[in-house]
């Protein structure tokens, strides 16, 4: 862990591109090396699936009770408030080997509790200082991690297929965060699920930082297919290219 904190890093890009798998590959990555928490940052809830884990309550129906008792008149005031978010959202982390889970769950609806839900977000916040590694699976944007999670994250990773709708995903995701929607210390690419590594020259970046590429695998396929948590994977070619790429992208040494 750096001394100004936890690493968080936000995996961001177009859906269908692998962004999921990759988050879960970047937990095995990092077993060992740190307390790590996972946050699943995308309604669909696919990390936990990745990651072999369970989902139960998310921190959206932590907001969703919260908000419910209030109108009730079962609360207290704000700081009691504060304390029961704080409370139920440390129960809702799922606690696992190595690592921990928490699910942000759906979007709220219309008409929220703002203050609520900045209340959420500064418990996210300062649950994660207690890391010292955070993987956000976000949805294709960053809109989503930034009003829900947190704004400040010290890597932006970017991923993206061969394809020109997937690179320009990412090229608007790193203009929308460079014009003041997140803060990050350092943005890179990763081109995942190439058919081979020619493939890499042919998708223009736009001087974005290509931190390395992972060749489609059919084992990590099949696991995929069959729903097998992704941190069973063996040794192989894509988890070595995962290595690589965290090293140069400054997350571990050596």
């Amino acid at each position: 862990m750096v001394a100004s904190g936890p690493i968080i890093i936000a995996v961001c890009g177009k859906g269908g591109v692998g962004k999921t798998s990759l988050s879960a590959l970047l937990v095995k990555a990092l077993l060992g090396k740190g307390r790590i928490l996972a946050i699943d940052a995308d309604p669909a809830i696919g990390f936990a699936t990745a990651l072999g884990v369970e989902p139960g309550r998310t921190v959206n129906d932590i907001r969703n009770d919260v908000i419910d008792e209030a109108e009730q008149g079962l609360l207290g005031n704000a700081a009691d408030q504060a304390i029961q978010l704080d409370c139920r959202v440390f129960e809702a982390m799922i606690e696992r080997d190595g690592y921990a889970f928490l699910a942000i769950g759906r979007p709220e609806a219309e008409g929220c509790y703002c203050r609520v839900n900045e209340c959420l977000k500064a418990v996210i916040e300062a649950l994660a200082a207690k890391f010292d590694y955070v993987i956000i699976d976000g949805e294709a944007g960053i809109e989503q991690i930034n009003r829900r999670v947190m704004g400040n994250v010290t890597h932006l990773l970017l991923v993206s297929d061969a394809s020109a709708k997937g690179a320009n995903v990412i090229k608007t995701i790193k203009q929308v965060a460079d014009g003041g929607m997140m803060e990050y210390r350092r943005a890179g690419v990763i081109l995942n699920r190439l058919r081979n590594a020619n493939e890499a020259d042919r998708v223009d970046l736009d001087g974005m930082e290509l931190l390395g590429t992972v060749i489609e695998d059919d084992m990590l396929r099949d696991f995929d297919i069959e729903e097998r948590p992704l941190l069973d994977l063996p040794e192989g070619r894509t988890t070595q290219s995962l290595y690589s790429i965290l090293r140069r992208f400054d997350v571990v040494e050596g």
